[in-house]
């Protein structure tokens, strides 16, 4: 029978059940094209996100760290181009045999490179910073998929240990962690920028498609510094250094009108470029942030507030002899008797004596004033990170032997580059200059703290200090009339001074009729049997001091007759 003629057998459908299945693939397309139409054009961006994650990157562009350059325009400093390899854990794509040349190429142990790849959590993972383009070169050639280069910079020092002290370094971000560096940080750094771009599965950029942020790049930093006279500088006080076996040394070369400094170096030094074996002991720049007592170069100071008072005169006659003075329970001594002395010849022979003696002429209040006034006990306000104010106690606590010792720099600490800026005083006819380890267009006027005469008399007597019969021939230089003073104090260690430790100082200014520059030498710990200022540091100074003033070219204010004393002559001892 056939099932169209058996009534039984026909299927009969009410019409409202295929009108439902109609409308609902009607209303099933129409949210397809409502969601569809949503996503795409009223709510895209969680499709945009997840399609640019397949290729589009931002890529951070470092901003260029501005270079350091002397006073001539010399590059002090310089950032050159270098790549990181980096690692996207999401996209990597790494076969064992693979990973270990990646391993190798890199010199990290295999290990580490699996547990750097396997950070899931991350999309941006350093493999190994700065490497060379050749090194960079051989990993791009192993075609791994999610590891990429990018381009950084490498502070570099083209002085090396020279300029050490100075200029600090940076750490591997390129921020500056010492010295110059650090101070400048804002000035030098700059602001990185950005920009996107398309890569393919293997990190090759294929499209270049915006710049999100322009990099702006840090600015050039003019420093005060002669690089002629920074490496004369350096090269005379690591040889005198190593012939005196010396623990430490610095020195100090400014310009005396502008209170420019022209050269500073301190050692032990240290490589900057090699970053990766630093002791933080030799990074110290000891110029600056390191204090001692000065010993006898403080003893001008003392003279020139005995001027200042009207107690004295330079050719006031004071009694040294027998060669000790007590004052209560304490004795002060001379390293050689001379008995009746002038002023000036106090300062020519460094009597302690009579420094004392004229010390306790004195009220406390003007002694320490004029320490004051001279920047003693305050910040020398370089700019240098880490620079000390010394220590310069309220006179309201002097004792009477303090007093006196305080005249010949005992009870006082200092660093090399307060000293050197308070003999500026004698080098521009009593104004204090300011610091500058800046280029300066405008020298500034600085303030006069002692008066005209004093600072000329003193002068004078500085003279007779480096002249036959004072206690720094040595530091006398062919051709220039030179004033400077000796220092060879005592360390003080434990509450005692050491009695076979010493501080060897010496701080001097050429020519001596119109003062240019101003060189302090300090030797710490002397120990190849001689130590006085003398001796071990004058030298220093003559040096340094001659060739400064030929670079600068400073002519001559000495007669050509003049003749330099033989190198043995005999010198008047001094010790403090």
């Amino acid at each position: 029978m056939n099932s169209h003629t058996n009534p039984a057998l026909v299927l009969r459908l009410p019409a409202w059940r295929s009108r439902m299945v109609l409308l609902a693939l009607v209303l099933w397309f129409c949210g397809l094209a409502g969601r569809a139409f949503y996503l795409q054009s009223m709510h895209n961006n969680f499709l945009q996100q997840k399609g640019d994650a397949r290729y589009s990157r931002v890529i951070e562009i470092t901003a260029h760290r501005g270079v350091i350059t002397d006073r001539s325009g010399e590059p002090l400093a310089i950032s050159t181009p270098v790549e990181s390899v980096w690692v996207s854990p999401a996209d990597i794509e790494i076969t064992a045999q693979k990973q270990k040349q990646l391993a190798k190429l890199l010199e990290i142990d295999n290990a580490e490179i699996s547990k750097r790849l396997h950070e899931t959590g991350r999309e941006f993972v350093y493999l190994k910073r700065h490497l060379s383009p050749e090194e960079a070169a051989k990993v791009v050639q192993l075609k791994i998929p999610g590891v990429f280069l990018q381009r950084e910079y490498r502070r570099y020092y083209p002085a090396g240990e020279v300029m050490a002290h100075l200029l600090g370094f940076t750490d591997v971000d390129d921020n500056g962690q010492e010295g110059l560096e650090l101070a400048y940080q804002d000035w030098l750094a700059g602001k990185p920028g950005s920009r996107r771009v398309i890569k393919d599965r293997l990190g090759h950029i294929v499209e270049d498609v915006e710049s999100i942020k322009v990099p702006q790049e840090g600015r050039t930093l003019v420093l005060s510094i002669d690089s002629k006279i920074q490496y004369l500088a350096y090269r005379e006080l690591k040889k005198a250094v190593e012939a005196q076996h010396a623990k430490a040394g610095g020195i100090v070369v400014l310009d005396a009108k502008s209170g420019e400094v022209l050269a500073l170096a301190s050692l032990p030094s240290y490589n900057p470029n090699n970053r990766t074996k630093l002791n933080l002991q030799r990074t110290r720049n000891r110029v600056i942030t390191d204090l001692f007592e000065p010993g006898s170069t403080l003893k001008p100071f003392t003279v020139a507030a005995a001027l200042e008072a009207g107690v004295v005169t330079p050719d006031s006659v004071i009694e040294t002899a027998p060669g000790q003075f007590n004052i209560g329970n304490s004795t002060i001594h001379d390293a050689h008797h001379e008995g009746a002395l002038t002023v000036a010849q106090i300062i020519q022979k460094s009597s302690n004596i009579g420094a004392a003696k004229i010390a306790l002429a004195l009220t406390s209040q003007s002694l320490w004033n004029i320490f004051d006034r001279v920047g003693f006990g305050a910040m020398p306000r370089s700019g240098f990170p880490g620079e000390v104010s010394g220590k310069l106690r309220s006179y309201k606590t002097w004792r009477p032997i303090e007093q006196a010792t305080m005249s010949y720099g005992h009870g006082i600490s200092v660093s090399l580059i307060q000293l050197a800026r308070a003999y500026t005083v004698f080098a521009t006819e009593g104004k204090l200059q300011p610091l500058s380890l800046l280029k300066l267009d405008t020298p500034p006027s600085g303030s006069f703290v002692i008066s005209t005469a004093t600072t000329r008399a003193v002068r004078s007597m500085l003279e007779l200090a480096v002249e036959p019969g004072g206690t720094a021939p040595r530091a006398q230089i062919l051709g220039y009339r030179v004033a400077g003073k000796t220092g060879t104090a005592h360390k003080l260690e434990g509450g005692n001074y050491a009695g076979d430790r010493y501080v060897s100082s010496f701080v001097g200014m050429a020519p001596a009729s119109a003062p240019r520059l101003i060189v302090a030498v300090m030797l710490d710990e002397p120990s190849a049997g001689l130590y006085y200022g003398g001796v071990v540091a004058a030298p220093v100074f003559s040096q340094v001091m001659a060739g400064a003033l030929r670079i600068l070219n400073i002519p001559p204010d000495e007669p050509s007759n003049h003749v330099l004393p033989p190198t043995d002559f005999p010198e008047i001892k001094e010790e403090v």
